[in-house]
């Protein structure tokens, strides 16, 4: 079974004392199996946002050793800040990763909820999917009234806590703990100082909108419907919670929003909603600024709708991408913005999974020249198959941003995008042949004493052998779908590209023929006799093409040279 992952996302209400903030990740670091991602201080708001992540029993532990030692190094009582705040540990939310449920990660917040309840001396709310009554699921409700309004709020029985205490805790407050999907903390700046002016920004964006008034006046009575709630003007996003603040360490204000749902309201969406709302009050948006970390998709869907506004090819890089959404969304503007400190797939990346292809061509190359058989030919081919769909991508971006051509741009972007897919396809099965061959070390050296351990063994050697097959098989696969566009390129292309587009072809059949080879050597360990006939009856129909589809490209690039 894949190991389940959550993640925590806590906020302390301390972001000034760098000692106390480390007193409290120090905590969590000790968890062996948890990984702190982010710590994220801010001093204006005089808040830290943490990450971490790991597998949900151990970050349970974390969770529940970090609000322990905020009790005891924050008093809420000397604690002032720009972010609505109950408690020194404010929030806790759990956030599912990967293999895990909404309704597991639920049951697990209301585990943390009963072990820091019956622990420690602290009133705890259940919020958002752990939520106990509907109307607690809105963190802003839960939080209503903030620190100063607990005493009063914990002698009413409607707001007893879920766990822990009836009593007001004046040195620690009170906590939430929920279980939520990923939301993205995200600042838009201004170039004014005024709150009520960010603010007026904030309720046009904002899912709630406004309240509304007789007369449309702002100091008109509200308007409410039979139960006596406020009627308002839905604001221009979904999923969006805003406020408008000030932030004396920038000197400008902010509107500040949680983007509960990305699939429904994007951090590019966000970005230019505030935009128009703030040029219509003649107000300018200067640059933005993420709290915390967020899933790269976040910021490729940014880079790609910025390209699409100036006409130019998606089929750029990963990184080039990610670039082009920082620059558009201003996120540097405050202060460095460092993908890797702020991506979390890029911080979750095991730095020893990858190991050929995060190296440099040298050392790539005398690893493949030592003395060890893996990285051998299998890996090879991979790679080069990588760059015969690199060339051909670059034909594309080169034609789409070609003089005289704008009107063709996304013609060729769609064929860069199909060229950066088939690259990183490739690129990632450099070190799955190096892998495959390596599993079958691993089961040649299983033991062979017993019966049941020949067995064992046997079945250890056919699977990663079978494995050691398919591997070069999908490279032979991946080498052969470049060629599709490749013509295209050497057809309607950038004509100063076209010896790139034929360079591509060339590395497309080495890459096909040299995993068929591979194929071939390993089909002899495997005794599955129908198993082998269909693997080799591929293999040859493949490297069959590649050599005709390499013939015909390197026709037309010769007839245009």
């Amino acid at each position: 079974m894949s190991r389940q992952l959550i993640e925590c996302v806590p906020n302390f209400s301390e972001g000034r004392d760098m000692k106390i903030i480390k007193q409290i990740t120090d905590e969590i670091e000790k968890v062996e199996g948890v990984r702190l991602l982010d710590v994220d201080p801010g001093k204006a708001t005089n808040r830290t946002v943490v990450t971490f992540v790991g597998p949900p029993e151990e970050v349970i532990e974390a969770a529940f050793q970090a609000i322990k030692k905020a009790s005891e190094v924050i008093d809420m009582s000397k604690h002032s800040g720009e972010h609505p705040r109950m408690g020194a540990t404010d929030v806790c939310p759990l956030i599912p990763i990967a293999n895990i449920t909404m309704e597991e990660v639920a049951d697990y917040a209301r585990r943390l909820g009963e072990k820091a309840g019956s622990n420690l001396d602290i009133p705890f709310y259940l919020y958002e999917s752990a939520a106990t009554h509907p109307d607690r699921k809105n963190l802003a409700t839960v939080r209503a009234g903030e620190y100063e309004g607990l005493p009063k709020k914990l002698k009413d029985p409607h707001w007893k806590p879920d766990f822990g205490p009836s009593t007001f805790n004046p040195r620690s407050g009170a906590t939430a703990i929920g279980a939520r999907d990923f939301l993205v903390a995200y600042n838009v700046n201004l170039n004014t100082t005024s709150v009520r002016r960010a603010n007026a920004i904030a309720f046009d964006v904002r899912e709630k909108g406004r309240v509304k008034k007789a007369g449309n006046k702002l100091n008109g009575e509200i308007l409410r419907d039979e139960n006596g709630e406020p009627l308002r003007t839905p604001g221009m996003l979904k999923s969006v919670k805003a406020i408008g603040w000030f932030i004396e360490e920038y000197n400008q204000a902010q509107i500040s929003m949680n983007l509960t749902n990305i699939n429904i309201t994007s951090l590019h969406e966000a970005f230019e909603a505030c935009r128009t709302s703030a040029n219509k009050r003649g107000i300018r948006v200067t640059g933005s600024e993420l709290v915390g970390l967020v899933p790269k998709k976040v910021l490729l869907e940014a880079g790609k709708y910025f390209l699409k506004q100036q006409k130019r090819s998606l089929g750029i890089s990963e990184p080039e991408i990610i670039q082009i959404a920082i620059k558009s969304l201003g996120l540097d503007e405050l202060g460095p913005f460092d993908p890797k400190k702020k991506i979390i797939e890029y911080l979750l990346v095991d730095e020893g999974a990858s190991p050929l292809i995060q190296k440099d061509l040298i050392a790539f190359a005398n690893e493949t020249a030592s003395e060890s058989p893996a990285p051998g030919g299998g890996s090879i081919s991979a790679y080069v198959g990588s760059l015969g769909a690199a060339l051909g991508t670059m034909v594309a971006n080169l034609s789409s941003h070609k003089r005289g051509w704008d009107k063709r741009w996304e013609e060729f972007s769609k064929s860069a995008e199909i060229g950066q897919s088939l690259k990183q396809d490739l690129l990632n099965l450099v070190d799955e042949d190096t892998n495959a061959f390596n599993e079958i070390i691993a089961a040649i050296r299983l033991p062979k004493g017993t019966e049941e351990e020949k067995k064992a063994r046997l079945e250890a050697l056919d699977a990663a052998t079978k494995n050691a097959i398919n591997v070069p098989l999908e490279v032979m696969r991946k080498s052969n779908e470049c060629f599709d566009f490749l013509k295209v390129m050497a057809e309607t292309g950038n004509p100063n590209s076209i010896s790139d587009a034929g360079v591509g072809a060339l590395c497309s059949k080495a890459a096909v023929h040299g995993a068929y080879l591979n194929v071939k050597i390993n089909c002899k360990d495997l005794d599955d006799a129908a198993f082998v006939s269909q693997a080799l009856k591929e293999a040859d129909k493949i490297l069959a093409n590649a050599v005709s589809q390499e013939s015909e490209i390197l026709k037309i690039v010769e007839q245009k040279l």
